[in-house]
């Protein structure tokens, strides 16, 4: 805040005051300037005669917003006056309008005529809100536009809009990644007159917000003051901690790779940025890096209500979005981070676990014996690692696995590794509500293994139908072989064309294959589906029925096509060829529509023993 002195010195004084004047100093505060009123354009029309806007005002409004130069012009010859006018209610002019229309190349050509009618202070002209043309062309990100009008006058882009914001604040904003960069290119740094260190804040907690992490960069370097403000960044570290997709490598393209021998993955913008901004915090005193992790005070929901805390740790909302590359950053510079409690009394690792993100729960392999001194640490319910695995995942955790079984699959592998890593005495410790883990697994999860039943039911009595139909077809087909028999002797016609031992072979595999698969989905229907059937007991049956059901069809498709290549020779070979073309779309169609789900009994049964142990190590290596 600004002060003022009453009984100030003359300014080409070079005496000190003396101890009498200070006494009589009194220090009062300058309240901040107004706003100034907007540069509005003419209200001539707009509150002129009514009949003179809907004869004028609404064929320049209508041409304006569709990009109709030759309208336009016809208007604007008669009147010329009328490119500074108001022509809505909120006194916006024709290039308000077509700046803030869609971006064609019909509202970009009308733009740029216009703009060359008009005085560079035409483009300064504001509406009720205060916001110039470029305000709202920023808005919309219509970067040709805005191009056009700063190419006529570049002071536009240092004129705030409504609530003091500058365009490349609302281009920023509204995520015009795009216009933002080319704004900020041409900011000069935001060294404005207008500019502060507050909208400077402002701007580059929008671009992180908004995924802008290139520009974001550019900022933190060009203003590296803006890393000393502690509010700024607790802002910027809960919004990258919330952003796990951000975070990913980058793959290098298909021709990059080919050009430059090289699949070296690029490291993010966003991992580039939190380790610039982490670097100035790591670097600060602990009681001051404590407060940027812990976050504003706030409520925090409990089951009984509400209760006083801190909601936007970053660490525990990196933790819960399954951010894993944000948390190792932070563990490799305050390693002691992994101590941290949140207001419920649990780690990092007991929220992994709780949200089922094995990535973050595998750092524990990487800390050695502390992993010991970790997984018993009660919460303040006196729930351990276990009694957290124990209870059921959100059903968001559940959205790539396919079926209700597999999911119970997965529940039950997470409670098994959980089980190994926990120091066995602490296995059937009771929380506050006197529950054990193993029974409270048991009770969270009644209706998920009921459900399991239902589906995996349902799946092997539809998938058994398919196989009996085709293990009855095959069968009929083996004794009626294309071409039929020599009556006298009983030998097929055509038994020595290669055509007919395919279609013999084929049709043979086939009904070998689909009664297996009957006897795997009827083994499925006679399961007594307890928990532990879940983990690999049920998934392999399903898995094995699912994979001789799509080899029997594959095989009876074989055998169709092949008896019409046995009937059909010579000067008719595209009569095969055709019904063998055909003949393989549902073989295609049945692998495409159950191909996820195969695969994800096979991933779960199988390669779902590594979800837990990676060999790499991510954290020290």
């Amino acid at each position: 805040m600004n002060y003022t002195n009453t009984n100030l010195a003359p300014a080409t004084s070079l005496n000190p005051l003396n101890h009498h004047q200070q006494q009589n100093q009194i220090m009062v505060p300058i309240p901040p300037l107004p706003p100034l009123p907007p540069n509005l354009p003419c209200a001539d029309l707009i509150e002129g005669s009514r009949e003179d806007y809907i004869k004028i005002g609404v064929p320049l409004y209508e041409a304006s917003i569709k990009g109709h130069w030759k309208a336009a012009k016809a208007i604007l010859d008669q009147k010329p006056e009328l490119i500074r006018f108001a022509i809505t209610e909120n006194y916006e002019t024709p290039l308000h309008i077509a700046a803030s229309a869609e971006s064609t190349k019909c509202v970009e050509e009308f733009v740029e005529n216009l703009v060359n009618l008009m005085d560079k202070n035409d483009l300064e002209l504001q509406n009720k809100t205060c916001n110039t043309a470029l305000s709202l062309a920023a808005a919309a990100g219509n970067v040709k536009t805005a191009k056009i009008m700063v190419k006529k006058n570049r002071a536009v882009l240092d004129i705030p809009g409504s609530n003091r914001m500058m365009p490349l604040y609302m281009a920023a904003l509204f995520a015009k990644s795009d216009m933002v960069k080319y704004l900020y290119e041409n900011s000069k740094k935001m060294s404005g007159d207008y500019w502060t260190p507050e909208n400077r804040g402002w701007v580059l907690q929008k671009c992180v917000e908004a995924d802008i992490f290139d520009v974001a960069l550019n900022i933190v370097s060009d203003l590296p003051e803006l890393t000393a403000k502690k509010r700024l960044l607790m802002e910027i570290l809960s919004v990258l901690a919330q952003k796990t997709r951000a975070f990913k490598r980058i793959k290098p393209n298909f021709m990059s790779r080919i050009i430059k021998s090289s699949h070296v993955e690029k490291e993010s913008d966003a991992l580039q940025l939190l380790r610039v901004i982490w670097q100035k915090i790591a670097i600060m005193p602990k009681n001051e890096i404590d407060d940027i992790i812990r976050g504003p005070p706030g409520e925090v929901r409990v089951p009984g209500g509400r209760i006083k805390g801190y909601p936007s740790r970053v660490l525990f909302l990196a933790a819960k979005m399954g951010n894993t590359r944000f948390i190792l950053e932070l563990i490799r510079s305050y390693p002691d981070i992994i101590w941290k409690v949140d207001d419920k009394g649990q780690t990092i690792f007991h929220i992994a676990v709780k949200r089922r993100h094995a990535k973050i729960y595998n750092l524990l392999y990487e800390i050695g014996s502390m992993k010991d001194l970790i997984t018993p640490l009660k919460d303040k319910k006196d729930n351990n690692m276990l009694h957290l695995v124990a209870k059921s995942a959100k059903p968001k955790r559940f959205q790539n696995v396919s079926g209700v079984a597999l999911q119970m699959q997965r529940e039950l592998l997470w409670f098994k590794e959980v089980e190994q890593m926990i120091p066995p005495n602490y296995r059937q410790r009771k929380n506050k509500d006197g529950e054990i883990p193993h029974d409270l697994f048991t009770k969270k999860h009644e209706r998920l293994v009921a459900q399991g039943e239902e589906w995996m039911k349902n799946t092997a009595s539809q998938c058994m139908v398919v196989a009996t139909l085709i293990s009855t077809i095959v069968f009929a087909a083996a004794f009626t072989l294309p071409g039929g028999y020599n009556q006298n002797t009983g030998v097929p016609f055509f038994r020595q064309k290669p055509a007919l031992i395919v279609f013999v072979i084929s049709d043979a595999i086939s009904l070998i294959f689909s009664s297996t698969s009957v006897l795997m989905f009827l083994s499925i229907l006679t399961s007594r589906y307890a928990e532990r059937d879940f983990l690999e007991s049920l998934p392999k049956k399903l898995m094995f029925g699912l994979a001789t059901l799509f080899l029997s069809i594959f095989t009876m498709m074989v055998a169709f096509s092949a008896s019409f290549f046995v009937l059909y020779t010579k000067n008719l070979k595209w009569v095969p060829i055709i019904v063998a073309g055909l003949a393989a779309m549902p073989v295609i169609l049945f692998a495409i529509l159950q191909f996820r789900l195969l695969g994800d009994v096979f991933y779960s049964t199988y390669r779902s023993r590594y979800l837990f142990k990676p060999k790499k190590r991510v954290l020290y290596f």
